[in-house]
């Protein structure tokens, strides 16, 4: 699974470059993602993930089980 947030799904989307003369030509845009490792305190153990930043201050917000939760709900991710 590249270039996709483990949790909130966010891809690659695809756009146009705009020159000055306004030709346009295809560009990605990828998002923001780090691979981060985070502690799940729930089952005791530490869980590596590909996530955004807005992953990231989602789980800051939420905290890990809830966010993986909601996201198992939205069917982004399986167990």
């Amino acid at each position: 699974m590249s270039r996709v947030c483990q949790l909130t799904g966010k891809s690659v989307v695809v756009g146009n470059n705009v020159s000055h003369s306004k030709r346009r030509t295809k560009r990605t845009f990828s998002p923001n993602l780090f691979v981060k490792k985070f502690y799940l305190a729930e089952e005791d153990r530490w869980i590596t993930l590909k996530v955004s930043a807005a992953g990231i201050r989602l789980i800051n917000k939420k905290g890990l089980a809830q966010a993986l939760k909601d996201a198992e709900a939205k069917g982004i991710i399986s167990k």
